[in-house]
């Protein structure tokens, strides 16, 4: 949007009046393409947003009910005009300092969060640390600013960044606004979760919730008092939980008004057996009569020392969810009786998450066309037809993790080229340089979009033959970012790297 809008300033009469039409400028996004690295960030061009604040923005601030705005140029934009009609603003790409000293020191934005602004967006960068005090303090300040507030979304823009919110420890400082319905968040523990579902919240109808841990000294949760208010709820834990059973179920059974649940989970277990359909309707589900929509994404890790335990096939686990109201659901089970482990991932179809983990053959097509970050994980070797796969059914994928370092056995690749249309981050840091020729020669892959690149050392000198190569041969153009350890940088580094 702000490419337009730079572009109209010396145009015509009749494609300025088309392109500030209030329909097209309602929603107004005056962000540059953002570079999503926690170390680099891209900021708009300092002349186009003077050009856009003394030329455009005079004309139609009456009309904006949307802003996006951006660091280094959010001052600029707010002082630019009064936005009356404002009620919905995003703050991204913002450093954590840089943020507080705004929402305290300057009055326009803090004006507008008090008397205008319902709908509030926060991106803050990764901060130095995963759960930062300023951060969590901030949160404070934003619900004590916001006495119009209906939804807040802290900190859970982008999914590749990692910004956690300390609730417990800021909880007794937290002043709500009762207009809040729906709150989108990173917490630390379940214990902040506890905080936000039984604290100051006393309107909150939708909480979409990514929980770093659960931790065993969470206090035990009283199944008999009942969450009443809450119709909503998107449930994530970030790692594996052995609370599952002491913890989870009982905080579920107390929401018994929901009408949409979603959960991403993965629960480890000893000596017992795995999540199916069955335990999950027995369990929470047959309390709450109002459910209308439940997804999942749900993975048991069941391990056993000297109990003999007999685990579900596949087949069972796919009986289980039968006859009880679920929708389409797959399934697959692995059990190691050497090892004494065994695995079974559940998830209902189609898949309605934007993360996804790949660690095993249960994938079926034509289902994932939600899922923007992948991270790829196992001991066997991803082939070319694999990723032929994955760039088919995970058409709007933008950030791929590969974590192999078993060589591929099939690299005499086809002449088609595999396209990820929209991938913007690439993690090779922990995989095998088989990886890296197949994702970084132009010959083999198409990446129109790739700015991000995390990679090991060997294999960016193993692939460009310690930059003798040709620098046309790779996908390279379009960095902005480089993240790789030990770099040494070759005397012709910007025939490689142009941008960087």
């Amino acid at each position: 949007m702000i490419d337009v809008l730079s572009s109209v300033v010396d145009v015509n009469r009749r494609f300025r009046r088309l392109v500030l039409d209030s329909i097209y400028i309602r929603d107004l996004d005056m962000t540059s393409t953002i570079s999503i690295n926690s170390l680099k960030t891209s900021s708009t061009d300092t002349q186009v947003i003077s050009r856009i604040c003394s030329n455009i923005l005079p004309q139609i601030h009456s009309q904006v009910h949307k802003l996006t705005v951006e660091e280094d140029s959010m001052k600029q934009i707010l002082h630019a005009a009064n936005y009356p009609q404002l009620y919905s603003l995003s703050l991204v790409n913002f450093h954590e300092i840089t943020l507080h000293e705004y929402s305290t020191g300057d009055l326009i934005l803090r004006d507008l969060l008090t008397k205008q602004i319902t709908h509030l967006n926060i991106d803050i960068i990764k901060p130095v640390e995963l759960c930062s005090e300023i951060v969590s303090n901030m949160f404070g300040l934003i619900l004590s600013l916001c006495k119009k507030l209906i939804a807040l979304n802290f900190c859970d823009i982008f999914p590749i960044r990692e910004c956690q919110s300390l609730i417990f420890n800021v909880i007794s400082k937290i002043s709500v606004p009762s207009t809040l319905m729906k709150l989108k968040i990173n917490v630390v523990s379940l214990i902040d979760c506890l905080c936000i579902l039984d604290g100051p919240f006393v309107c909150l109808s939708t909480l979409i919730i990514n929980i770093g841990q659960i931790f065993n000294l969470c206090p035990p949760i009283d199944p008999t008092k009942k969450l009443l208010q809450l119709k909503c709820l998107s449930f994530t834990v970030n790692h594996i939980t052995f609370e599952y059973d002491e913890l989870l179920v009982p905080l579920f059974c107390r929401m018994i008004n929901l009408e949409e649940l979603k959960l991403y989970l993965l629960v480890g277990r000893f000596n017992s057996t795995y999540i199916d359909g069955i335990q999950l309707y027995n369990q929470f589900l047959i309390y709450m009569t109002q459910l209308k929509k439940f997804t999942f994404n749900i993975e048991t890790d069941v391990y056993y020392t000297n109990v003999k335990i007999e685990l579900p096939s596949n087949e069972d686990i796919q009986r289980s969810f039968i006859g009880r109201g679920y929708q389409k659901v797959a399934s697959y089970v692995n059990t190691d009786l050497c090892s004494r482990h065994g695995e079974c991932h559940i998830y209902s179809l189609p898949y309605d998450f934007e993360f996804c983990v790949y660690s095993n053959n249960s994938f079926q097509r034509g289902m994932f066309h939600k899922v923007r970050k992948l991270k790829m994980n196992n001991r066997i070797a991803f082939e070319h037809k694999l990723f032929k796969f994955i760039s088919h059914e995970f058409p709007f994928l933008e950030f791929l993790y590969i974590f192999n370092d078993k060589p591929q056995e099939d690299k005499q690749y086809s002449s088609t080229l595999i396209t990820f249309p929209y991938l913007t981050f690439l993690d090779l840091e922990k995989a095998h340089v088989d990886y890296a020729k197949l994702f970084l020669l132009e010959k083999n892959m198409h990446l129109p979009r790739l700015v991000n690149l995390s990679i090991n050392y060997k294999s960016l000198t193993t692939i460009t033959n310690n930059f003798t190569n040709d620098p046309t041969l790779f996908n390279f153009g379009k960095l902005t970012n480089l993240v790789c350890q030990k770099f040494v940088s070759p005397k012709n580094f910007h025939k490689y790297f142009p941008l960087l």
